[in-house]
């Protein structure tokens, strides 16, 4: 059977900034699609951190509010990476929207947390990992326009609720992965482990091409991690 009709394990965050070595996660959820139900769970983490005004402007989540009414990360932490764990361990694919911030940020704050990574726990790599974010640039390089996830789904003509909640973020990124799938038929005859190999390659063709960019415009910074689908501390 196809792996677009699953079963799949939709995973996102929203966090207290965008350094995934350094922020931490405020809310999380995963959907586990099979069968034609959904299996939804979602976590609100006291993250012990402020949160700024600014990360709190786009997911609604203040200091207060996780304070108040968060649970503790290192509880939090562990059940949303047996959720993943699970998943990956019985070859369930784990999708998410630009995947690899959500998933380095997990691994940073399982480490910080003295919690064991995913990776520890597999024993291997992250695999199976699918991103519409990856595969929308890899099938359609060149097309002009922001890929944001809320332009994709404009894109894909997929209905959305209020993004930037985790849960409706990860609905609206398994509704694009189900368009991609439905227009590209090279993708889903491929088997999973060589779909994530192409993600890895597309990925670091995209980051390489980006970064050349952003040295011509003279821009300064790292730029985009050519790893994925977890980033690696760069030297």
């Amino acid at each position: 059977m196809a792996w677009h009709v699953g079963p799949l394990l939709g995973f996102d965050t929203e966090t207290t900034g965008v350094d995934v070595f350094t922020d931490r996660v405020v809310t999380a959820a995963t959907v586990l699609t099979e069968d034609g139900s959904d299996e939804v769970r979602t976590w609100l983490v006291d993250p012990g951190v402020e949160i700024p005004a600014g990360a709190a402007a786009v997911h609604g989540i203040t200091t207060e509010h996780a304070a108040s009414h968060g649970r503790a990360p290192r509880e939090a932490l562990w059940e949303i990476s047996q959720q993943l764990h699970d998943a990956m361990a019985n070859n369930i694919p784990v999708v998410g929207f630009n995947v690899a911030f959500d998933l380095t940020l997990l691994e940073s704050e399982l480490a910080r947390h003295e919690l064991p990574t995913l990776a520890a726990r597999l024993g291997r790599p992250l695999a199976p990992i699918i991103d519409p974010l990856v595969l929308d640039r890899g099938l359609d390089r060149y097309r002009r326009g922001k890929r944001t996830l809320e332009f994709l789904c404009a894109h894909y003509d997929v209905a959305t609720g209020a993004l930037h909640d985790a849960g409706e973020d990860v609905r609206a990124t398994l509704g694009v992965l189900g368009a991609i799938a439905g227009r590209y038929a090279d993708i889903v005859s491929m088997t999973l482990e060589d779909l994530h190999t192409w993600q890895v390659s597309k990925h670091r063709e995209w980051a390489e091409s980006f970064n050349s960019w952003r040295q011509s415009k003279g821009f300064a910074g790292p730029g985009a991690s050519p790893h994925w689908p977890v980033q690696l501390v760069e030297s």
